[in-house]
């Protein structure tokens, strides 16, 4: 992706702050807590969540992705249905936050990108020692907390990688741009060399809330969802989108 794409996917979430009125300096704190907790050899007692293990995770998705023929990116409205019609061979799978729950199984799932609200679905894949984008922003700097903290007493945690959206550059986080779980999962592939002809969304809708959502306001869902037409309008995927 160009340095300029990028700047562009990273400066939606400046608008989206104002839009919703939410304070930088919270989205700030999610990220450098959550810079500090993995900052040690052993973060929350686990071996292969230090950074070099991270880095390890990350080339090793970006590999996958530059091998695959396809990336079929699932978002929240997706139906079991629609998963069962495609075609998945040489195809990749990133699957946003709790629509990981439609998978029949992972044999094509590369990673989950997630703020890790989705529930028992990502406990699920978690366990199935699944990969993991997880991102901090500053609503759910208790929930990530929460749920990392699960995670580590699994006999196997799943591998991880730190995202955030704040301006500031953090050791061993990146900033893919993008602002719901969705429209992030997209920015990431192509952050990480996907063509843009290569990526099918599924499950992707702006006047419902999906059935794989997490915990949620509608009314205030749906708000996100238009924002997150607007990125991927500017990444010209909109054609893909349900109305």
């Amino acid at each position: 992706m160009s340095g300029g794409r990028l700047k562009r996917l990273i400066g939606f979430q400046d608008e989206v702050r104002l839009a919703f009125n939410w304070d930088y300096s919270d989205d700030l704190e999610s990220a450098k807590t959550m810079e500090s907790a993995f900052g040690q050899d052993l973060p929350f007692g686990v071996e292969h969540w230090d950074l070099n293990s991270r880095n390890r995770c990350l080339q090793e998705i970006r590999e996958e992705l530059a091998l695959c023929d396809k990336l079929i990116i699932i978002g929240a409205g997706v139906e079991q249905q629609e998963l069962s019609d495609i075609d998945f061979t040489n195809a990749a799978v990133i699957a946003a936050d709790g629509s990981v729950g439609a998978m029949e199984d992972f044999k094509a799932l590369t990673c989950v990108v997630s703020d890790l609200d989705g529930g028992e679905h990502i406990d699920f894949a978690a366990l199935e020692n699944q990969r993991f984008i997880i991102h901090a922003h500053g609503d759910n700097i208790s929930k990530w907390q929460e749920v990392v903290k699960k995670w580590s007493g699994y006999s196997n945690p799943p591998s991880l990688i730190l995202s955030h959206q704040i301006n500031e550059n953090l050791d061993g986080m990146i900033n893919f741009g993008g602002f719901t779980d969705g429209d992030r999962a997209v920015c990431f592939a192509l952050w990480a060399g996907v063509e843009e002809e290569k990526i099918k969304l599924v499950g992707f809708s702006t006047q419902k809330v999906g059935v794989w959502s997490g915990t949620t306001n509608p009314e205030k869902k749906i708000k996100k969802l238009s924002w997150m037409k607007k990125i991927l309008s500017f990444l010209d995927l909109q054609t893909q989108i349900k109305d």
